[in-house]
């Protein structure tokens, strides 16, 4: 297919407004005519939610550069779900998510906004790459997850996804020092919640804690990212654990 017959579908959590999503229209433009559609205000760690008991509006907005992008006031699932149904006028050849302020190695994938709305591409057929950068300074040099991206792009272009997976891409700030295939690294936040009292005595709780790491091994996300390296996961929305599924289905319940 030549490039300009490609369509692809720009989304993520951070808002349409965020330097983020820029950088990354700014990839997908390379590689085809580009449709923006994200949600209208920030929706980080949202996870895979998806808005249900209220309606859902679409405004058109002028970003930089010249692009014409579709605020929605959901989550980017939403997204992702109301441009495959109604927004779009055909089905795109891709759907990108990010590039996202902050990591989603590890188990930040499983509340990222930006994994989901890539995620939710999957689903719905479509090849799906989420992107986040390990920076959270708003203006981060996004250079590297640029070619992170444009590398996964150009990878799926040339051999295509199998079903049901999703690529997500991390890489830090700066240039590429290179990218990695790795998986997920077993990992969890240790949450605290800090009481503390508003002005007018009620108290609340802010959520405090620290990420670990539970795994060990080159090959995983979190420490190639550490070495300064791009990492690039397959993951898969099927929670099923297969393995266990095997030796459980032949036990007597």
């Amino acid at each position: 297919m030549a490039t300009k017959d490609r369509l692809i579908l720009v989304c993520n959590d951070d808002g349409i407004f965020a330097k983020g999503i820029q950088a990354l229209i700014e990839v997908a433009s390379d590689f085809g005519k580009v449709e923006v559609i994200a949600p209208d205000r920030q929706q980080s760690a949202v996870g895979h939610s998806i808005t249900i008991m209220d309606p859902l509006r679409a405004t058109r907005f002028e970003l930089k550069n010249g692009m014409v992008g579709t605020a929605v006031n959901g989550t980017p699932a939403d997204c992702v779900k109301l441009a495959h149904d109604q927004l779009l006028d055909r089905k795109p050849d891709l759907v990108l998510s990010g590039i996202n302020h902050g990591s989603n190695a590890g188990i930040n994938l499983i509340y990222s906004g930006t994994v989901s709305a890539a995620t939710e591409g999957t689903i719905l057929g479509y090849p799906s790459v989420a992107v986040s950068c390990t920076d959270f300074d708003e203006n981060a040099d996004m250079s590297g997850c640029q070619e992170a991206a444009a590398k996964a792009i150009q990878f799926i272009f040339n051999n295509g996804l199998p079903k049901g997976i999703t690529l997500n891409i991390n890489a830090p700030s700066g240039p590429l020092k290179g990218l990695k295939w790795t998986r997920q690294g077993d990992s969890k936040y240790v949450d605290e919640y800090e009481p503390r009292v508003d002005p007018h005595s009620r108290p609340y709780y802010w959520m405090t804690g620290r990420f670990q790491v539970l795994d060990h091994g080159e090959e995983l996300d979190i420490n190639v990212l550490k070495e300064g390296y791009g990492s690039i996961t397959p993951i898969q929305y099927d929670l099923t654990a297969h393995k266990v599924f095997g030796e459980m289905s032949k036990m007597e319940l």
